[in-house]
């Protein structure tokens, strides 16, 4: 039998051994104690205001293992520190304080953790500039003008590339690529704005957006891939840029609606790369995956590769209101990403979501913006975004707020609508968007009205279902807009475009115009996206046509820009338009008619009321036709004779009137 025999070096190798590991494992441990101290290096919101009705006040504290912050105090009065709360990443930290009773003013927040001191550091509390309940919101009164802030104008002091941006492109001549639009360029034209007689303007989104353009021309020019809720995209300004440029509107009588999105942000933002908790997105796991897999974020390109973790919407609204739904239809909607550069973010998640509502506050007070517009509001969790719009409107009971409802179907909009029956959920939205409307129009637009379902009775079978809506006044109207063909699709058509707008004008809708519609732009999106979102001309150097002034239109552009700018002035400030109920006839021969009325109550004589009518009068085909009028002798009256708003011609309406083909008129009774 063999003895167990080990030599002597061999226990002196394996003391030197363990005294080595030793050592490695003491100056490991104290490497990563040092490693582990938390370093503060930036707060969200950055300041925040004193005497807003919620006292609760998130602060999302990002830095490397901050999460190892034990303990976070102040000594300023009025404040009180309610919970500390770290998630999955080491690097962020939720700080919950109560500042109720707190004045205006900066305190001092101080940190203590396990592994040695950290820098304390100050936080502002600003006082308001008005209360919440004095800022109001647009309306039926407004006229939104719809543009795109890389496709408008740029202005003077232009620089590229931004320095700190990844890596982009100007290149005008690509649809697909930046133009180089800024907010300085749409500053410079803020009279154009007025001269036209529009009263609110909507950019598409403003916030930064750092994706890298792409070897394939895709870039993020459109704003909808934030990669920074707080921040202004620098190749547009800066925050005080678009602050000032706020101020600028408000003294011209503009108001500004922001565009949000709370659905999902930009692939290059940091909660991407470093998740504060693993339920900050939906379908996390495929984030998690490697990152070389071969998958083109921008495009999805190679996407089979992660088919399994990758989810992508179904881009179809209706799972989240029907009622027989299959739960993988619903998961696809509200789970679902657009595309694999836009990660879809989990609302149900209540830190994320106080995120985003407070982030909503900051900007109406920082900013002082009028309106917000929300971008696929249905793709995003139905309670979370009821909770925010109640919250918004306990805090700005006069602010309103439009949320994209892309389905065809006035009972769905409505469904969307504040205080509507007919949904379990009340949404707090009080504005929806009616795609019915522009659905019906642009296919009216091609079709001469008949007796029976084609043309203008689109228009009238969508309005019927008014009833649906708890308030119709707030629900906005379009033709087109950034994510459709324009009105005109390649061609030209003044009259029908004229009809479209003056239906759009005059009926119990909130207005939304889109930039170049009163110059007569055109373009589809049958190649891409861009040739619907064209160059305003004369907003860039080297344009060599200048269609901001009367000189610089060609005969055509001015002939429809004076029309609608003399529509767009009348509607201003008219009460018949803004308040007066809404009277619509089933079209007959092929004429469309809607009036308006308003009771006007005299101050002087109350129990005298006089009745103001607008008769709005549409051949809804391309040939000549004749209006009845003894059809609508009950809007008429004795009235004899009436003025055209937009020609300022007199009609005789004691006899029928004779049309040309697809002639719109304006009669004020």
């Amino acid at each position: 039998m063999q003895a167990n025999y080990v030599p002597f070096f061999y226990y002196f190798s394996m003391k030197q051994l363990f005294l080595s590991l030793l050592l490695l494992m003491s100056a490991t441990t104290l490497t990563a104690a040092k490693a582990k101290k938390p370093v503060v290096n930036r707060i969200e919101p950055a300041f925040w205001y004193a005497g807003m009705k919620n006292p609760s006040l998130q602060l999302m504290v990002y830095g490397a293992n901050v999460a190892a912050i034990t303990d976070v105090a102040t000594d300023y009065p009025g404040v009180r520190v309610d919970s500390v709360v770290a998630l999955d990443s080491p690097n962020y930290l939720f700080i919950y304080i109560n500042v109720r009773e707190a004045q205006p003013g900066t305190m001092t927040l101080t940190f203590k953790s396990d592994s040695g001191k950290i820098k304390p550091m100050t936080y502002e509390l600003k006082a308001r500039e008005m209360k919440g309940e004095e800022r109001r919101g647009f309306d039926i009164s407004d006229v939104l003008y719809l543009l795109m802030p890389d496709r408008f104008a740029q202005g003077l002091d232009h620089s590229k590339p931004v320095a700190g941006m990844n890596p982009y492109k100007e290149d005008r001549t690509k649809p697909s690529l930046r133009h180089g639009g800024d907010m300085e360029g749409i500053r410079q034209h803020l009279d154009y704005f007025t001269d036209l007689g529009v009263t609110a303007l909507w950019f598409t989104p403003v916030l930064e957006n750092n994706a890298p353009d792409t070897d394939n021309g895709f870039s993020t020019y459109h704003g909808y891939a934030c990669t920074d809720y707080y921040k202004v995209d620098p190749r547009f300004g800066t925050n005080e840029h678009y602050r000032q440029l706020i101020s600028d509107c408000h003294q011209r009588g503009l108001k500004v609606v922001m565009d949000m999105i709370f659905n999902h942000c930009g692939f290059e933002h940091p909660w991407v790369s470093d998740m504060p908790s693993k339920d900050w997105f939906n379908t996390p796991e495929w984030l998690s995956e490697d990152k070389d897999s071969g998958v083109d974020p921008m495009t999805g390109f190679g996407q089979e590769k992660k088919e399994s973790k990758y989810l992508q919407t179904s881009y179809k609204l209706t799972p989240v209101l029907d009622p027989y739904a299959a739960a993988v239809d619903l998961k696809e909607t509200t789970e679902g990403w657009f595309v694999p550069s836009m990660p879809d973010l989990n609302q149900r998640n209540p830190h994320l979501m106080r995120y985003l509502i407070q982030n909503s506050k900051w900007w109406i007070e920082y900013a002082g913006i009028d309106g917000i517009r929300m971008d696929t509001y249905p793709y995003a969790f139905r309670e979370p975004m009821a909770e925010w719009m109640r919250e918004l409107q306990d805090e700005y009971p006069n602010f309103n707020t439009v949320g994209e409802t892309w389905v065809t179907e006035p009972g769905y909009t409505a469904a969307w609508q504040k205080d509507s029956k007919l949904s379990s959920q009340n949404s707090y939205l009080k504005t929806v968007m009616d795609f019915s409307f522009f659905d019906k129009l642009n296919q009216a637009k091609n079709e001469d009205t008949d007796g029976w379902w084609q043309g203008m009775n689109r228009i009238y079978n969508s309005f019927v279902y008014d009833y649906l809506y708890p308030n119709p006044s707030s629900v906005l109207a379009f033709i087109e807009n950034h994510d459709t063909d324009r009105f005109l699709g390649n061609g030209r058509d003044s009259l029908m475009l004229k009809q479209a707008l003056t239906l759009l004008l005059t009926v119990n809708r909130i207005p939304q115009l889109y930039y170049g519609t009163e110059i007569m732009m055109n373009g589809t999106k049958e190649v891409t996206d861009g040739n619907v979102r064209q160059d305003f001309p004369g907003g860039f150097p080297g344009d060599t046509q200048n269609a901001f002034t009367k000189e610089g239109r060609t005969k055509v552009q001015q002939q429809m820009f004076g029309w609608l700018s003399r529509l767009l002035h009348w509607r201003q400030g008219n009460s018949i338009i803004t308040k007066g109920k809404m009277i619509q006839f089933i079209p007959y021969n092929g004429v469309y008619v809607i009036a308006r009325q308003l009771e006007d109550h005299a101050i002087d004589h109350p129990n005298h009321v006089l009745t103001k009518s607008v008769l709005v009068v549409l051949n809804g085909t391309n040939s000549e036709a004749t209006m009845a009028v003894k059809r609508y002798a009950e809007i008429i009256g004795d009235v004899k004779r009436a003025k055209d708003v937009l020609t300022g011609r007199f009609y005789d309406l004691t006899k029928d009137l004779q049309l040309k083909p697809r002639q719109s008129l304006v009669l004020q009774l």
